[in-house]
């Protein structure tokens, strides 16, 4: 015999949500689309082949083999396919193997010691169309911690020892209309927010037009890497010791007077004056 259970005995009084229902009308066109999902082409071009191997180097020291879009390729596909270096080693010797080509394949050591070095190339902004300027860039500067884990934290979940955390502080600048990173800096825990400024905006391409940060970056050599940098752009950060309950906005302009105390009205706020502007 079956028993009902007991959330079901007042299942008529229970507030049910309809689950959605969408009928698929382009049934061809949507299963053609998931069969390419898992669709796979690869291929190399002739520039690509030229410059597979390193140029020799003028400086004292051994000569690489290969050259940074040959090792560039190789953690491409690593991180695509989510392998292990000597797995990665095995994928990009199968892929030339089967194009026919006569290049020689990097091994996991190399790929081990080069990827520390290697420079990643970073994307251009899609804010600028052809044949026209790039539109500025209103930036949004913060940072974050890192805690780095490595093969010894196994130990610490199994035994539960305690051992001295290591972590590293990522800088990041945001464009603030398209919601890209175009700018990072990556230094230890003791970095100061202040000092990664001008590293920032040395990797921004184009007019900024806005900096705004936290509390931290309300120092005087924020204002002055930005002035320096990009004259017109307006520093928007809040007081690091706001008078008031609200944040008070510290904007600095570079036309006029230099600093400008946006803040509520002290009406608002019973006992206390009005801030000074």
């Amino acid at each position: 015999m079956d028993v009902p259970l007991p959330f079901k005995l007042n299942q008529a009084g229970r507030h049910h949500i309809p689950r959605q229902k969408h009928t698929v009308t382009n049934w061809p066109a949507y299963d053609a689309s998931l069969r390419q999902r898992g669709s796979l082409t690869v291929w190399f071009t002739d520039e690509a082949i030229a410059a597979w191997a390193a140029e020799p180097r003028t400086t004292r020291g051994g000569q690489p083999w290969y050259s940074e879009l040959a090792i560039l390729t190789a953690l491409t596909l690593r991180a695509v396919f989510r392998l292990a270096l000597r797995q990665t080693e095995g994928l990009i010797g199968s892929i030339i193997g089967l194009l026919g080509l006569d290049l020689p394949v990097p091994d996991h050591t190399t790929l081990s010691r080069r990827a520390a070095t290697l420079e990643l190339p970073r994307p251009k902004s899609s804010s600028a169309g052809a044949g026209r300027e790039a539109e500025p860039v209103h930036l949004l500067v913060d940072s974050t911690g890192l805690k780095l884990c490595g093969p010894g934290e196994w130990l610490v979940e199994k035994h539960g020892t305690q051992t001295r955390r290591s972590w590293r502080k990522l800088h990041i600048g945001l464009d603030a209309n398209t919601g890209q990173i175009v700018a990072s800096a990556l230094t230890d825990h003791n970095g100061d927010d202040g000092a990664q400024v001008g590293p920032l905006l040395d990797q921004v391409a184009g007019v900024v037009a806005s900096f705004t940060g936290d509390g931290a970056y309300d120092q005087e050599g924020v204002y002055a890497s930005v002035g320096k940098r990009h004259p017109a752009a307006d520093v928007i950060v809040p007081h690091a010791r706001p008078r008031c309950r609200a944040s008070r906005l510290r904007v600095h302009r570079p036309s006029g007077t230099a600093t400008f105390s946006l803040s509520p009205s002290g009406a608002g706020w019973p006992g206390r004056k009005p801030p000074g502007t």
